[in-house]
């Protein structure tokens, strides 16, 4: 009897220990698989939020995408064709027609004299309103001034020149100072007609005569980062110099419209004088004589192309587009703030003989205030952008320089008397256009013994106003996905 009740006892302990142990259990299987289902159903969540924002994100990028090809169509219309300012709402379907997304545009259109466009796409998931996505991208037409230096005809940088930006030359280059950006050539070979050339016949496009010298084609171009630090390519697309014609035209009709237009200069008077200012107006003189060469003799020109005497005919605000357009010679010098200007010494129609075309011409120093974009000074001269003889012997040009016709450099003045053949050092921050062979020094030692080439980087995003372009389609330049 006694033995029985142990036993129950021992069987009712048992079971109670069963019963927990299966409560314990059973609590941590409970815990398990609710800790499962929420990681399957936090990942579910995840997945959708996941395909939901790459849809977004497509549909941004959908976005950028159309309008680029809107502006294909319609370079000037910046209001999606609706006109008038706001946002632009846009559907976005797949293949069979069904809405999977929709991208809302902001435009903002290129300021006076610009092709710069910034366009601002906000893209969602149909099945997810609320995680936008949004791509901001700046398109523009590239213009010249994309590089520090570009030319049509063969050209020669010697030893001492130091450019900072991209180069690209028609013909072939010759250069042996030390670039930091790459330079390009539109032929694969040519003849450097230099007469202390290190190759002649066969050069490659983009060759230097620094030791050890290139070898000429076919052999293999070493890479020479001492010379090319970026590198260099040949066998690239050229530039129209003889289209500029066009956009010159157009530069004097805006002037004409509502910039400042000047005829030529008038009987007695060899050309105009412009001193810019930083209170945003300009003196304009007329320059009655050039100044006397003196002891100096020179080549190609029988000028000294510095101001003898002048007149001044006032003072002037600049023009609200930027553009001054004189038909004659232009000496330009001084100083902005804040300011965007396009200074162009052009004869339209164009003249029959090379004789007449006009240039610029620079003697004192053309500076910025700002060199962050916010000042910008181009000049075009229809034959040449040059500095004349009085020129300063520690000179500084701030803008962008195109030489049409002829070429941007320094007239060649000799003399074993002449004062001022020898110069110092030129140093120029924008970027150098020219025809012909470009050159502020000469092999006899003449000209300026430094010369500095900058390229300031903002003309990529925001050339002079009106500024001749390279291509007529709308290019990438920026693109990135913002908050």
């Amino acid at each position: 009897m006694i033995e029985e009740k142990i036993h129950l006892n021992k069987i009712k302990r048992n079971r109670g220990v069963i019963i927990v142990q299966t409560i314990v259990f059973s609590a941590l299987m409970v815990i398990v698989i609710g800790a499962l289902a929420g990681w399957a159903a936090t990942t579910l969540k995840a997945g959708r939020e996941t395909f939901n924002r790459e849809q977004a994100f497509q549909s941004a990028e959908a976005g950028i995408d159309y309008y680029r090809w809107h502006l294909a169509h319609a370079p000037n219309d910046y209001q999606d064709g609706t006109g008038v300012t706001g946002s632009y709402l846009h559907s976005l379907k797949d293949r069979n027609g069904n809405i999977v997304g929709q991208f809302s545009l902001d435009i903002t259109a290129p300021t006076l004299g610009s092709t710069l466009v910034k366009i601002k796409s906000t893209g969602t998931s149909s099945l997810d309103a609320l995680l936008p996505r949004k791509i901001e991208s700046y398109v523009a037409k590239p213009s010249i001034a994309k590089y520090a230096v570009t030319g049509n005809n063969a050209m020669r940088f010697g030893t001492g020149t130091e450019i900072f930006g991209p180069i690209h030359i028609n013909g072939g280059i010759r250069f042996d100072g030390l670039a930091h950006n790459i330079i390009t050539s539109g032929t694969t070979t040519y003849t450097d007609t230099d007469g202390d050339a290190c190759t002649g016949s066969n050069s490659y496009g983009v060759h230097t005569c620094r030791t050890p010298a290139d070898p000429i084609s076919p052999a293999a171009l070493p890479s020479r980062p001492d010379v090319f630090e970026a590198g260099r390519l040949i066998s690239q697309p050229t530039i129209d110099f003889s289209g500029f014609t066009t956009d010159l035209a157009t530069l004097k009709t805006n002037a004409i419209a509502s910039g400042f237009y000047r005829d030529v200069a008038g009987s007695g008077f060899s050309g105009y004088h412009l001193v810019l200012k930083t209170n945003d107006t300009f003196d304009l003189y007329k320059i009655n004589s050039w100044a006397s060469l003196g002891n100096c003799s020179t080549s190609g020109t029988s000028y000294s192309w510095s101001i003898g005497s002048q007149t001044l005919q006032g003072n002037y605000p600049f023009p609200t587009n930027g553009i001054i357009f004189l038909e004659d010679h232009v000496v330009v010098d001084g100083q902005i703030n804040g300011a965007r200007l396009t200074i162009a010494a052009v004869d339209l129609p164009v003249p029959s003989s090379p004789a007449n075309y006009k240039s610029i011409i620079i003697n004192n120093d053309i500076s910025y205030t700002n060199y962050d974009g916010s000042d910008s000074i181009g000049l075009i001269g229809q034959d040449g952008v040059m500095v004349g003889m009085i020129s300063e012997d520690n000179l500084k040009i701030d803008a962008a320089l195109i030489a049409q016709n002829n070429r941007v450099g320094r007239f060649y003045y000799s003399g074993s008397s002449c004062t001022y053949k020898n110069r110092s050092v030129l140093s120029l921050y924008g970027m150098i256009a020219s025809y012909s062979r470009y050159g502020f020094a000469y092999t006899d030692g003449t000209g300026y013994t430094i010369r500095s080439i900058t390229y300031d980087a903002n003309l990529l995003y925001a050339p002079p106003p009106d500024f001749p372009i390279t291509s007529s389609q709308y290019q990438i330049l920026s693109w990135q996905e913002v908050k």
